[in-house]
This record gives structure tokens, C-alpha cells and sequence, in this order.
């Protein structure tokens, strides 16, 4: 089978961007520099929604299935890993599995964000980037379905997909989980990060994320039995999977999320 790759990520305003940006000296703490930024763009539009560009990413959160029988849902790297790191890491998977990537609101939010950072790193992504003319061995199949361009569905964008690449007809994941029977959001949503994130709360953004991928992979579960690739017995054995998986591990948000599954 051809290995999916469900994600979702985090991000928190970075300050150094803005400090940079708005030539602010080091003495200012960074809370107060993302503060001005934060209530200069609530001025402007009414939203605190930064510019993509000023976003800083701390989670990338991946379900994978591949191979016959196997599926994996887990945080890419260490707590302790920079950015950088992590986009790497990120682009690496890519480049060993060969996925087709799953979101929601991906090419709106989170594949932006991550073209933003990589290149201010300096990130190189040959693998995700191929359009055809890359030095990979099916390279020529890219020109006609790759990860970039938003009607091919090496990525697919859910949201963006199922409302007819028409935004105004957009849903929320959270929602749209919880219509289907699947937990959704539990406890914390993207305008909690950044004081999550002040607080130290590194971890539990991680286990959020987390369940926000696994979430996005079972949307598109549920996607591949609308558009007929899995029959109803087909389907079920994709879901049970992922929830056995789940069920298994020790983790509180784990076991909170198999608890909050309408089976």
C-alpha cells in the first residue's frame, strides 16, 4: 500500500522574527515583544492570527501507516529538539516513505508555516519538493502529482477538498470529528498554545498535536470509504486498527482519547 502520512502542528509566535522585524532591543523580554505584535494585528483586523511568516512551529505530530499492518502515531523528535531539527526530521520521513500526506487546512496553515521555516534554516527538501525534475528514480510520475500543487493528492488537504476548494464552505476538523463519532479536540485548541507554551507546557501541546493528527487520519479514513477505496469491512479493519494501537499505549491523552471514541 501506498504509506499515508496524516499531520498536524503547532506553532507559537516567534519572537525573534518580530524582535528582528521591529528592531527591538534584547532587554525587552520576549513575552512583551510577542504582546505588541499580538495587539498591533488585533488593531488591524480584529484577530490575533499572526502573519504565517511569524509563526514558529514546536510540534509536528504524525499518524503513518504503512507497510501491511503497521500504524504509529507519535510527536517527530525529542522535547528537547529545535526547530530546525524537527523540520528535517519531518522532510526525512518523506523521503524514506514516499507518503501521501493527509491534513486539515494543510496547504492554508500548516505546509506554509513549514516552507516559511525551512527557509529561513536553510532546510533542503528535495524529495518534498520534486516537481518532476528531480534526481529520484520516479521522479517523471511528480510532474503530475506532487506534494505542492493543491489539485493532486500526494498531499490531500481535507478541508479544502471535501468543501470544493471553496473556503467559504470550510469546516473544523474538531467539529467534523466529533459529527463522525471520533473524539476531536480534547481540553485544548490552537489559541491555547502560546500560554500553554509560557507555562511550560511543552509536553501537553506534544500529546494535543497528537491527537489532532490521529483525528485527521480517521476524517480520511472515513474519506476513503466516501469515495469508495475501502468497502464497509474494509473501512472498520482500518479504524479498528488505529484504535488497538491507541488503546494500547499508556499515555493519559491516549486513554482519554479511546474513552471519548463513539464505537
Amino acid at each position: 500500500m501506498t504509506p499515508i502520512l496524516a499531520f498536524d502542528i503547532e506553532t507559537i509566535p516567534d519572537a525573534h522574527a518580530i524582535r528582528t522585524l521591529h528592531e527591538f532591543p534584547h532587554e525587552i523580554a520576549d513575552a512583551d515583544v510577542v504582546e505588541y505584535a499580538l495587539q498591533k494585528r488585533r488593531a488591524q483586523n480584529g484577530s490575533e492570527f499572526l502573519p504565517l511568516h511569524l509563526h514558529r512551529v514546536v510540534a509536528i505530530s504524525c499518524c503513518l501507516r504503512w507497510s501491511q499492518d503497521k500504524v504509529h502515531v507519535s510527536t517527530i523528535g525529542s522535547i528537547d529538539d529545535d526547530e530546525a531539527t524537527v523540520l528535517r526530521k519531518f522532510y526525512e520521513l518523506i523521503e524514506r516513505y514516499t507518503p501521501q500526506l493527509v491534513s486539515w487546512n494543510g496547504g492554508g496553515f500548516d505546509l506554509p508555516v513549514m516552507h516559511y521555516r525551512s527557509l529561513i534554516h536553510g532546510i533542503s527538501a528535495a524529495r518534498y519538493w520534486d516537481l518532476g525534475d528531480g534526481d529520484f528514480g520516479d521522479s517523471r510520475d511528480f510532474k503530475w502529482n506532487n506534494y505542492i500543487s493543491r489539485y493532486q493528492m500526494r498531499h490531500c488537504d481535507l478541508m479544502d477538498v471535501l468543501a470544493m476548494y471553496n473556503g467559504r464552505a470550510n469546516a473544523p476538523l474538531d467539529q467534523m470529528a466529533k459529527l463522525c463519532g471520533f473524539p476531536g479536540k480534547m481540553g485544548m485548541d490552537g489559541s491555547k498554545v502560546w500560554s500553554a507554551y509560557q507555562d511550560g507546557q511543552l509536553q501537553d501541546i506534544r500529546d494535543y498535536c497528537e491527537t489532532d493528527a490521529a483525528n485527521t487520519y480517521l476524517m480520511f479514513l472515513r474519506f476513503q470509504l466516501l469515495r469508495g477505496v475501502f468497502n464497509p469491512t474494509e473501512y472498520q479493519a482500518e479504524v479498528d486498527r488505529l484504535y488497538h494501537h491507541l488503546n494500547a499505549q499508556p499515555q493519559a491523552h491516549w486513554q482519554q482519547f479511546c474513552q471519548l471514541w463513539q464505537r
